[in-house]
């Protein structure tokens, strides 16, 4: 299942070829692929590669949200050009409960395109996910760019709204059985107990 960001989190059409992000079955999760322009634009956080990385969201990222809209649980998942990674679990609207999970992740830059490959592990999705969305975020100051998958229509923005990718009203449907097979029941997580 591919994703192609091609607007801006207001409904701009992006000015560069389109972040791509893939979902396919992996080994004990979902395998997420990232594709897409490398930017280098700020330069690379102070973590090591393959770690949690705290305010990753403050650097060139690419995020993908798994929602159950029934509860308001959602799993957000950033990763990075230079190999950082970022899961928070929310339960409400913006109210992470964990944050820095471990996740393999690897990520490559070639030139001036990037790659990356993360496994998300099963027990970090929240149950019943049936919505996501998905972001991708560069540039430093008043360069700073927010592309959204499914953006806020032009007609629906507000003067003076910023970004924000909490708007869980604007994500779409999304089922893991369409990339897992019908028949796959999702595992059930310690991580989400109490939280129902």
């Amino acid at each position: 299942m591919q994703f192609e960001i091609q607007h801006t989190w207001d409904s701009n059409p992006v000015d560069h070829d389109p972040i791509r992000i893939t979902f396919s079955p992996g080994e004990g999760g979902l395998k997420m692929q990232v594709f897409g322009p490398f930017f280098n634009d700020p330069p690379a956080p102070a973590g090591p590669p393959g770690h949690a990385f705290p305010g990753l969201w403050d650097y060139e990222v690419v995020e993908a949200f798994f929602l159950d809209s029934t509860k308001e649980n959602y799993l957000e998942v950033e990763v990075c050009p230079h190999g950082q990674h970022l899961i928070l679990l929310l339960s409400g609207v913006g109210q992470a409960f964990v944050q820095q999970l471990p996740m393999v992740f690897d990520a490559s830059i070639t030139g001036e395109r990037w790659m990356g490959e993360a496994v998300i592990p099963w027990g970090y999705f929240p149950p019943n996910v049936n919505k996501m969305n998905a972001y991708a975020i560069h540039g430093s100051g008043k360069e700073r760019t927010y592309e959204a998958l499914y953006s806020i229509p032009k007609e629906e923005l507000v003067e003076g709204q910023k970004p924000n990718f909490h708007l869980l009203q604007y994500f779409k449907n999304f089922r893991l059985q369409s990339i897992m097979g019908e028949d796959w029941v999702q595992p059930e997580s310690d991580l989400w107990k109490g939280k129902l």
